[in-house]
């Protein structure tokens, strides 16, 4: 198990979490059930944040990336602790606005944003939009114009930086559907086209090179790309970007084989990137541009575990054991999707030593509705409470009523108290929007 002072084992031998007693909060609201460790969520967006002032002179902002994980709450708690966000939906950005957060700091993402979501990023004044289209442009400029405003933007490039992580979630290869690439200059053609526009403010550029980074040399390298291709824009164009946003990526511990960050690595991961950037702005002779960061998976995948209660345990000999709890790939879909390992323990029997390799299966009515596999447990038995670590990111933001199964409800720790940030479903929830149309009574 990952050891930070926030996840332990007490006394009586059961895994904590915050403060919290997981076999207690299991009693208290159930299984399946999310739990988020708010000081660890803190931590980590002071940790970025702090790096950004220190080392760059305040010049830049961290955007928590709402896709890892978003409710009012944790809108609420990243504006405590200064830093901006980013969405890619409409959805995203309804939610962070009802739960009041600053709409300057607000970053909008997306390959394919539907014209009522850039009507509605305009009209609520989202601090700036990430282009990532000819027509998007077009788009836009319209619908600034009859608005009578400007919006600022940025526009998504490739630069061709392929970093070490999964290639369903590698998105700066040339064949992606995400933003222009540096290498066949359609980069340099959206920013000509950009800059033409009457009502849009081109500002600088976004790029994104994975997910679930370690090789603190991946972006360092994208850094030099982005900055390499901003003087060549300054050179030949006589346009300076005032902004780089080199988007996250940043990696966290799942399991045995992954690197174990302490929440100040993760500040020395940037501080890394700052130096870098800070370097090559000088040898290319540009303005140290506006620095943007996208962190999200890391702000909050560690701070959160599922947890759940074994049901069935059905062993076959010579083959495999499975052992069965009451959630599944519905609420967390990431070993169905691309395999993803995690690590697990009986959340009841923490300090027990693991005596078995088991899968763990899902109720779902599908084959690879597994949660995660060969894990290394004590033997577990029907009742035990079961914690996967480490669902913080894409667990909750990921999760369907497959099966009409109900999506879990959400807690949030802060010195052993606990309490709702997302309420249970209801069958009735499930069923709230199902009509029977006159043809059918």
């Amino acid at each position: 198990m990952n050891q930070r002072d926030t996840l332990t084992i007490n006394a009586a031998g059961h895994l904590t979490i915050g403060g919290a007693d997981t076999v207690e909060l299991a009693k208290k609201f159930g299984t399946p059930l999310y739990v988020m460790d708010e000081k660890y969520v803190r931590d980590m967006c002071s940790a970025y944040r702090t790096a950004i002032e220190e080392d760059y002179a305040g010049n830049g902002l961290v955007l928590y990336a709402s896709k890892a994980f978003s409710c009012t709450a944790i809108y609420r708690i990243v504006a405590a602790e200064r830093i901006g966000v980013d969405v890619v939906s409409g959805g995203e950005l309804y939610t962070a606005l009802k739960a009041g957060f600053p709409a300057d700091k607000i970053y909008m993402h997306g390959n394919n944003k539907l014209p009522a979501e850039l009507s509605m990023a305009v009209e609520n004044g989202v601090g700036c939009i990430v282009v990532d289209s000819f027509a998007e442009i077009d788009a836009l400029e319209a619908i600034c114009e009859r608005a009578g405003t400007v919006q600022r933007i940025l526009i998504r490039v490739n630069p061709g930086v392929e970093a070490h992580t999964h290639h369903f979630i590698q998105t700066a290869k040339t064949d992606s559907k995400f933003g222009f690439s540096l290498a066949d200059g359609t980069a340099e053609k959206i920013t000509l086209y950009a800059l033409q526009k009457k009502h849009l403010r081109m500002e600088g550029y976004h790029c994104h090179i994975g997910s679930q980074i370690f090789e603190k040399e991946s972006f360092c390298l994208a850094a030099d790309k982005m900055l390499a291709f901003m003087a060549e824009m300054k050179s030949q164009h006589s346009f300076e970007a005032s902004v780089l946003n080199l988007g996250g990526g940043y990696g966290i511990w799942y399991a045995e084989g992954d690197a174990q960050y302490t929440v100040a690595d993760y500040s020395l991961y940037l501080k890394t990137v700052i130096a870098e950037v800070k370097k090559k702005a000088a040898e290319y002779g540009l303005k140290e541009p506006y620095l943007l960061i996208e962190p999200g998976r890391s702000i909050v995948g560690e701070a959160g575990i599922t947890l759940y209660t074994v049901g069935t345990i059905k062993e076959i000999p010579g083959v495999k054991k499975y052992v069965a709890v009451d959630g599944g790939m519905f609420d967390n879909p990431r070993y169905a999707l691309y395999q993803a390992k995690y690590t697990a323990v009986l959340a009841n029997r923490a300090a027990e030593k693991p005596s078995e390799v088991v899968s763990i299966a899902g109720k779902c009515c599908e084959s690879g509705d597994i949660v995660c596999a060969n894990v290394s447990l004590p033997r577990a038995e029907t009742g035990d409470i079961l914690a996967v670590l480490s669902t913080g990111a894409y667990n909750y933001s990921m999760a369907s009523n497959y099966n009409r199964n109900l999506v879990p409800p959400v807690v949030l720790v802060r010195n052993g108290e606990a309490d709702y940030i997302v309420k249970p479903q209801s069958y009735e929830d499930l069923t709230r929007n199902d009509v029977i149309p006159e043809f059918l009574k």
